[in-house]
């Protein structure tokens, strides 16, 4: 009889484990199908892509060194030889533009990770715990933001040394409310679900409720934040090289190009534009990319 039993508890459990399974298979396979039936956001993702593998061989693809000066060939431009011409100095723009989105997307894409891996475990501690560790995230969180987001960036910068590094922790301290608070708002809602007091009524630790049951269901909402925030972070790294705060020069960044070209541009207009360019269309790459996923996260999508 006890077999019987223990059998046919075993089923049932295999049954919802597979049940679960489907459901989640069927999920996936409708946010790919809802992401890839947006064309558009198919071919930025494909440019986002092609942007970073360009620019991790730069060396490979370009046969000019980025600060290699020629004063024989300055202020060409754009031509068979340099096809995004060349600066004052005579440096090949299009090799300081891919080797230049080594510091761009480093600076994008590490600040945002390091700002979510710290974050997003504060979020879900002041969502589900509430109580005095909610007051005390959160009024850290608003102190950050009482601050001018660029000028707070700036002054960080100032005070840690304008390296990579700083720049990087600079603007991941500033993105630190953006990720805990969508964190905790998406925690506050889940907490209070079925299956995660039922989960709770079984005996789960707050870790296991915490990153078993409620992260799943901050990762959507988390994604399609995470994308539009490394653009804004590019953003402001190539501000902050623009402004002079940036990596030291003669290092190709794309704000310390469109700063150097602004002596030059009825003349050579090349030397700021095509780094412009190339700001512009990888944030408007990751601008449709975040609202295709956003659109694929909807769930909408999930109940129809």
């Amino acid at each position: 009889m006890a077999e019987n039993t223990n059998t046919l508890s075993n089923n049932t459990v295999a049954i919802q484990t597979a049940e679960i399974s489907v459901r989640k298979d069927g999920l996936y396979s409708k946010v790919i199908r809802e992401f890839t039936s947006n064309r558009v956001a198919v071919i930025a993702l494909i440019g986002i892509f092609l942007i970073i593998l360009s620019s991790a061989f730069a060396t490979q693809l370009t046969p000019y060194d980025p600060l290699e000066r020629d004063a024989q060939v300055r202020l060409q431009g754009p031509s068979q030889l340099h096809p995004m011409g060349t600066d004052s100095l005579g440096r090949d723009i299009l090799s300081r533009v891919l080797h230049g989105g080594q510091i761009s997307l480093q600076v994008g894409f590490l600040s945002i990770a390091i700002s979510v891996v710290i974050s997003v475990p504060l979020g879900l501690i002041a969502g589900y715990a509430g109580g005095k560790a909610d007051n005390v995230i959160m009024r850290v969180m608003d102190v950050i933001l009482a601050f001018p987001g660029l000028i707070l960036i700036i002054w960080l910068v100032g005070l840690l040394g304008s390296d990579l590094i700083n720049i990087i922790l600079a603007i991941a301290f500033f993105s630190l409310p953006n990720y805990a608070r969508m964190t905790r708002g998406v925690t506050l809602s889940i907490r209070e679900m079925e299956y995660v007091i039922a989960a709770r009524s079984m005996g789960a630790g707050p870790l296991r409720i915490l990153f078993i049951h409620i992260l799943p269901g901050v990762m959507g909402p988390l994604i399609v934040l995470t994308t539009l925030g490394v653009s804004g972070a590019i953003i402001t790294g190539a501000s902050l090289s623009f402004l002079g705060l940036g990596v030291s020069p003669p290092t190709p960044e794309w704000g310390s190009m469109l700063a150097d070209g602004r002596g030059f541009l009825r003349n050579a207009w090349w030397i700021s534009v095509f780094p412009g360019m190339t700001i512009t269309l990888v944030v408007l790459a990751l601008n449709v990319v975040g609202d295709a996923l956003r659109d694929a996260l909807d769930p909408n999508v999930f109940s129809s």
